[in-house]
């Protein structure tokens, strides 16, 4: 059963060109954000045609701040806080977002208008040169004893360590590029990263190794563009409804809502990832954990992709109340 696109109509657009898109300013951010601009446009040519479209580059928290945990200041929504301010201050008209990025509560007066078709989700493993090919059958097998892990996930690194608890973690932060080059220079025997930001970077490096989700689940609306707008932008919501990913929306909105009854941030490594079955029904598979993988909770639901919110919702409860209350504390 396939989801349906909602019924939009092209609004007719009563502000001064050009609407502004807020967003990072990282290579991956400007990838994004064009591309959404590149799914509104094909839409409706009218807007390129009439260039309606001007990025805002906005550095934020989580940018400036390259030597610690998320963790340790605050969290993923330092990613967004300066895009949301400068959305509700009205110097841009909307924003474009890695949805992993996001609050699962945005801020009063801001609301998740479009989320776009996801990119493969899972994590992927990258050796660095010294390392010998990896299984994808079982990717961690090739790390050597006690080797030095490079990542600033303790959702990634939870799920390392309960496989492999000899292994050590160090701090990887930075962009896409950043941590390649880290990694070169032997910062780390190996690290992780998203595989939806390395293809969309047309980045192939040598040995990586995409890790099936159930070894690893990845985090809660990885490899998902979401496209925020102010709550009473009528005319804006119009525009995105038209462009859409009904797939994405269901499975986005279940992971989200995981991830909202667990009350996660970034000190609980929690994972979240939803696929659509060849019958339609939805599968939504979660994860709790330690950061230094002592405990690890793993549980999976199905059901109708309309009930996505409520099959979030049910898990998260299930696995909070199965897991140590210092969790969440």
């Amino acid at each position: 059963m396939a989801l349906a696109h909602p019924a939009a109509a092209v609004p007719q657009h009563r502000r001064p060109l050009p609407l502004r898109v807020g967003t990072r300013g990282s290579p991956l951010a400007l990838w994004q954000t064009r591309y959404f601009l590149d799914r509104v446009t094909r839409f409706c040519p009218v807007l390129r045609d009439a260039k309606a479209f001007e990025e805002h580059a906005i550095t934020t928290s989580g940018d400036r701040i390259q030597d610690r945990k998320l963790a340790e200041i605050g969290g993923k929504g330092l990613f967004a806080k300066e895009i949301h301010e400068a959305l509700l201050d009205r110097r841009v008209d909307f924003a474009v977002h890695s949805l992993k990025d996001l609050e699962t509560e945005m801020p009063p007066g801001i609301v998740l208008a479009c989320t776009l078709t996801r990119e493969d989700a899972r994590d992927c493993l990258l050796p660095g040169p010294a390392l010998p090919a990896c299984d994808p059958a079982d990717p961690f097998a090739a790390l050597p004893q006690g080797a030095v892990i490079g990542t600033s996930s303790v959702r990634r690194q939870s799920q390392l360590l309960y496989r492999r608890p000899d292994l050590r973690v160090t701090t990887f932060r930075g962009n896409v590029q950043t941590r390649l080059r880290k990694l070169a220079e032997g910062e780390a025997a190996a690290t992780l990263l998203a595989l939806a930001g390395l293809r969309r970077m047309e980045l192939d490096p040598p040995g990586s190794v995409a890790i099936d989700p159930e070894i690893m689940v990845p985090a809660a609306g990885q490899g998902i563009v979401g496209v925020t707008v102010r709550a009473d932008d009528t005319e804006l919501h119009e525009l995105l409804a038209a462009i859409e990913d009904p797939e994405a929306r269901a499975v986005s909105s279940a992971e989200r809502a995981l991830l909202a009854a667990l009350d996660g941030s970034c000190r609980t490594p929690i994972g979240g990832h939803a696929r659509l079955l060849p019958n339609g029904r939805l599968r939504l598979t979660g994860l709790v954990a330690r950061a230094d993988g002592s405990f690890l909770l793993k549980r999976s639901e199905e059901g109708s992709a309309r009930d996505a919110v409520r099959i979030g919702a049910e898990l998260g409860h299930a696995l909070r109340r199965d897991s140590p209350a210092d969790l969440f504390a």
